[in-house]
Protein backbone atom coordinates (compact mmCIF):
# COMPACT_ATOMS: atom_id res chain seq x y z
CA UNK A 1 0.00 0.00 0.00
CA UNK A 2 2.82 2.55 0.62
CA UNK A 3 4.59 1.66 -2.24
CA UNK A 4 1.46 2.66 -4.33
CA UNK A 5 1.13 5.91 -2.72
CA UNK A 6 4.68 6.83 -3.35
CA UNK A 7 3.82 5.92 -7.10
CA UNK A 8 0.67 7.72 -7.03
CA UNK A 9 2.58 10.56 -5.62
CA UNK A 10 5.45 10.27 -8.14
CA UNK A 11 3.20 10.49 -10.98
CA UNK A 12 1.70 13.34 -9.38
CA UNK A 13 4.54 15.29 -9.15
CA UNK A 14 5.97 14.18 -12.58
CA UNK A 15 2.41 16.12 -14.03
CA UNK A 16 3.00 19.11 -12.03
CA UNK A 17 6.48 19.31 -13.43
CA UNK A 18 5.89 19.21 -16.80
CA UNK A 19 3.14 21.92 -16.30
CA UNK A 20 7.00 23.97 -16.59
CA UNK A 21 7.95 22.98 -20.01
CA UNK A 22 7.57 25.92 -22.32
CA UNK A 23 6.27 24.30 -25.21
CA UNK A 24 3.21 24.21 -25.98
CA UNK A 25 2.37 27.61 -24.13
CA UNK A 26 2.33 30.61 -26.54
CA UNK A 27 -1.41 30.37 -28.24
CA UNK A 28 -0.62 34.18 -29.39
CA UNK A 29 -2.12 33.69 -33.23
CA UNK A 30 -0.62 35.16 -35.79
CA UNK A 31 -2.16 37.97 -37.87
CA UNK A 32 -4.40 37.14 -40.66
CA UNK A 33 -2.42 38.89 -44.09
CA UNK A 34 -4.74 36.69 -47.21
CA UNK A 35 -7.16 34.53 -47.14
CA UNK A 36 -8.12 32.37 -50.97
CA UNK A 37 -10.94 33.79 -52.67
CA UNK A 38 -13.98 31.11 -51.87
CA UNK A 39 -16.53 30.29 -54.46
CA UNK A 40 -19.00 31.01 -51.88
CA UNK A 41 -19.54 31.73 -48.11
CA UNK A 42 -20.50 28.14 -47.18
CA UNK A 43 -17.14 26.94 -48.44
CA UNK A 44 -15.55 29.40 -46.21
CA UNK A 45 -17.72 28.77 -42.97
CA UNK A 46 -17.52 24.61 -43.63
CA UNK A 47 -13.82 25.28 -44.15
CA UNK A 48 -13.82 27.59 -40.58
CA UNK A 49 -15.65 24.84 -38.81
CA UNK A 50 -13.74 21.73 -40.09
CA UNK A 51 -10.18 22.84 -41.20
CA UNK A 52 -9.10 26.49 -39.45
CA UNK A 53 -8.40 25.56 -36.00
CA UNK A 54 -5.18 23.89 -37.51
CA UNK A 55 -4.58 25.26 -40.84
CA UNK A 56 -5.05 29.19 -40.37
CA UNK A 57 -3.93 31.86 -37.94
CA UNK A 58 -7.87 31.96 -36.57
CA UNK A 59 -6.79 29.04 -34.29
CA UNK A 60 -9.45 28.59 -31.18
CA UNK A 61 -6.78 26.77 -28.26
CA UNK A 62 -9.14 24.54 -26.19
CA UNK A 63 -8.64 24.25 -22.71
CA UNK A 64 -6.79 21.52 -22.61
CA UNK A 65 -4.27 22.93 -25.11
CA UNK A 66 -2.75 24.12 -21.96
CA UNK A 67 -2.03 20.61 -20.30
CA UNK A 68 1.03 19.24 -20.73
CA UNK A 69 1.60 16.50 -22.63
CA UNK A 70 -1.68 17.35 -24.42
CA UNK A 71 -0.38 20.86 -25.45
CA UNK A 72 2.45 19.27 -26.81
CA UNK A 73 0.86 17.50 -29.14
CA UNK A 74 -1.54 20.13 -29.97
CA UNK A 75 0.71 22.93 -30.71
CA UNK A 76 2.62 20.22 -32.96
CA UNK A 77 -0.47 19.66 -35.03
CA UNK A 78 -1.29 23.23 -35.46
CA UNK A 79 2.05 24.23 -36.30
CA UNK A 80 2.69 21.64 -38.69
CA UNK A 81 -0.82 22.09 -40.21
CA UNK A 82 -0.04 25.56 -40.45
CA UNK A 83 2.97 24.40 -42.39
CA UNK A 84 1.29 22.28 -44.59
CA UNK A 85 -1.52 24.83 -45.32
CA UNK A 86 -2.49 27.80 -44.07
CA UNK A 87 -5.87 29.62 -45.10
CA UNK A 88 -4.69 33.08 -43.19
CA UNK A 89 -1.42 33.20 -45.51
CA UNK A 90 -2.29 33.04 -49.08
CA UNK A 91 0.15 35.19 -50.08
CA UNK A 92 2.92 32.84 -49.70
CA UNK A 93 3.19 29.70 -51.75
CA UNK A 94 0.61 26.92 -50.79
CA UNK A 95 2.30 23.52 -51.97
CA UNK A 96 -0.51 21.22 -50.22
CA UNK A 97 -3.73 23.76 -51.51
CA UNK A 98 -4.34 21.39 -54.71
CA UNK A 99 -4.26 18.11 -52.54
CA UNK A 100 -6.93 19.59 -50.23
CA UNK A 101 -10.15 18.12 -51.76
CA UNK A 102 -8.62 14.98 -52.27
CA UNK A 103 -7.92 14.44 -48.42
CA UNK A 104 -10.90 15.57 -47.04
CA UNK A 105 -12.83 13.06 -49.43
CA UNK A 106 -10.28 10.13 -48.52
CA UNK A 107 -11.52 10.77 -44.81
CA UNK A 108 -7.83 11.77 -44.31
CA UNK A 109 -8.96 15.43 -42.95
CA UNK A 110 -9.89 16.66 -40.77
CA UNK A 111 -8.30 13.55 -38.59
CA UNK A 112 -10.84 11.42 -36.25
CA UNK A 113 -9.01 12.35 -32.86
CA UNK A 114 -9.37 16.10 -33.82
CA UNK A 115 -13.26 15.30 -34.63
CA UNK A 116 -13.62 13.22 -31.01
CA UNK A 117 -12.50 16.27 -29.20
CA UNK A 118 -14.03 19.14 -31.22
CA UNK A 119 -17.78 17.90 -31.82
CA UNK A 120 -18.06 21.09 -34.20
CA UNK A 121 -15.92 20.04 -36.66
CA UNK A 122 -17.47 17.03 -37.96
CA UNK A 123 -19.33 17.44 -41.12
CA UNK A 124 -22.27 15.68 -42.34
CA UNK A 125 -22.12 13.57 -45.32
CA UNK A 126 -23.48 16.59 -47.72
CA UNK A 127 -21.28 19.14 -46.02
CA UNK A 128 -18.32 17.02 -46.65
CA UNK A 129 -19.20 16.71 -50.38
CA UNK A 130 -20.27 21.14 -50.13
CA UNK A 131 -16.70 21.17 -48.58
CA UNK A 132 -14.79 19.13 -51.10
CA UNK A 133 -16.49 20.57 -54.09
CA UNK A 134 -16.54 24.12 -52.59
CA UNK A 135 -12.07 23.16 -52.45
CA UNK A 136 -12.07 22.21 -56.29
CA UNK A 137 -13.69 25.63 -57.26
CA UNK A 138 -11.72 28.15 -54.68
CA UNK A 139 -8.69 25.79 -54.58
CA UNK A 140 -8.21 23.84 -57.64
CA UNK A 141 -6.68 20.67 -57.67
CA UNK A 142 -3.80 18.28 -58.68
CA UNK A 143 -4.17 15.76 -61.40
CA UNK A 144 -1.93 12.98 -62.44
CA UNK A 145 0.21 15.39 -64.98
CA UNK A 146 0.73 17.48 -61.77
CA UNK A 147 -1.06 20.89 -63.06
CA UNK A 148 -3.24 22.67 -61.24
CA UNK A 149 -6.51 23.54 -62.18
CA UNK A 150 -9.76 24.99 -60.51
CA UNK A 151 -12.81 23.82 -60.78
CA UNK A 152 -14.68 24.22 -64.25
CA UNK A 153 -11.74 24.33 -66.35
CA UNK A 154 -11.04 21.48 -68.78
CA UNK A 155 -7.78 19.70 -69.34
Amino acid sequence: MKLLCWLALAVLLAIIAIQLVPYGKDHANPTVRAEPVWDSPRTRQLAARACFNCHSNETAWPWYSNVAPISWMVQRDVEEGREALNFSEWDRAQEEAGEAAEVVQEGEMPPRLYTLFRPTARLSTAETQALIDGLIASLGQVHNRGERRRGGERD
